[in-house]
């Protein structure tokens, strides 16, 4: 038998002949995907951003618009506090769950994986409707509160209400980093520590801690994000008063036919992420070097 050898151009050895065959077959593979990224993300977003600046009229008059109509802003400054409270809570939340995720036996981990996983499982719909029988009025929420005489509680139809609700919606996102953060941090550098002298909790908040920031910014980051573009949570569990920017995109393009002023915000919104982006990925580069120093001593 005879084997088919590639013969490098003249002038460049094999071996730089075969990196160039690699690098474009890996060129040849992630073509389909990169198409499919420009044809459905890429131009529908460059699409909007021109809407922005040419519909009705050429110029800057929808994004002036945002800051003069004396609803845009407000609802832009309730998005991103929401979504702080959300991703916040969220953190908190899900911290001492991944936490115990390293620490139980690999049945107990099974099953705590699968308690995190369970909600991907469930339609979002029926979970949101869940929530919507529990925050209405005489709903279990209301009756417990009524049961130490907070009468009258209703969540429904308010930012607390949604918040609460987005915050079960986005816990799989926060948990699953998280885990998979600590999940790399050698447990003996905790040992280490305390027979250093130090006591358990400083050693944790000095050596645990910082080792699991990039997880933590990689929840917050992508907990945050979502939230700025969920939709059916606030629709569904919130109210026009407390509307978020979905839902004033929503209501600029189905009701008032307005696509050049939802394209602004829209646009806003997309320098908001990118903003929150650039900046995660600053603060994460300290604690990502940090760690890979720990793991390799």
């Amino acid at each position: 038998m005879t084997t088919a050898t590639i013969k490098a151009p003249p002038g460049v050895s094999p071996a730089r002949g075969a990196g160039r065959a690699r690098r474009r077959a890996a060129g040849w593979l992630i073509l389909p995907a990169a198409a499919l990224l420009l044809v459905f993300f890429v131009y529908p977003i460059a699409t909007i951003v021109w809407q922005s600046f040419t519909d009705p009229a050429p110029g800057l008059g929808n994004y002036v618009a945002l800051l003069h109509d004396g609803i845009s802003v407000t609802v832009i400054v309730r998005t991103l506090v929401t979504a702080l409270i959300v991703a916040g809570s969220t953190l908190i939340v899900a911290y001492p769950y991944a936490y115990a995720m390293t620490k139980v036996g690999p049945r107990a981990r099974g099953v705590m994986t699968v308690l995190v996983l369970l909600p991907f499982w469930t339609s979002l719909m029926a979970r949101n409707f869940a929530w919507y029988m529990l925050e209405r009025r005489d709903g279990l929420i209301d009756r417990m509160l009524g049961l130490i005489g907070l009468d009258g509680v209703v969540l429904l139809g308010t930012v607390a209400g949604v918040t609460v609700a987005m915050v079960q919606v986005m816990l799989p996102f926060m948990v699953l980093p998280l885990y998979s953060a600590m999940k790399q941090i050698d447990p003996r550098l905790l040992d280490a520590a305390t027979s250093l002298g130090a006591p358990r909790r400083r050693a944790f908040a000095k050596v645990y801690l910082p080792l699991s920031v990039p997880g933590m910014l990689s929840g917050f980051s992508l907990v945050f994000i979502m939230t700025l573009g969920f939709y059916i949570t606030p629709a569904l569990l919130g109210s026009p008063q407390q509307s978020l920017v979905p839902q004033v995109i929503g209501q600029k393009v189905s009701a008032l036919l307005d696509f050049g002023g939802a394209g602004a915000l829209g646009a806003v919104l997309l320098m908001i992420t990118l903003l929150v982006l650039f900046v995660v990925s600053r603060f994460t580069r300290p604690f990502t070097a940090l760690s890979g120093t720990v793991g390799n001593e």
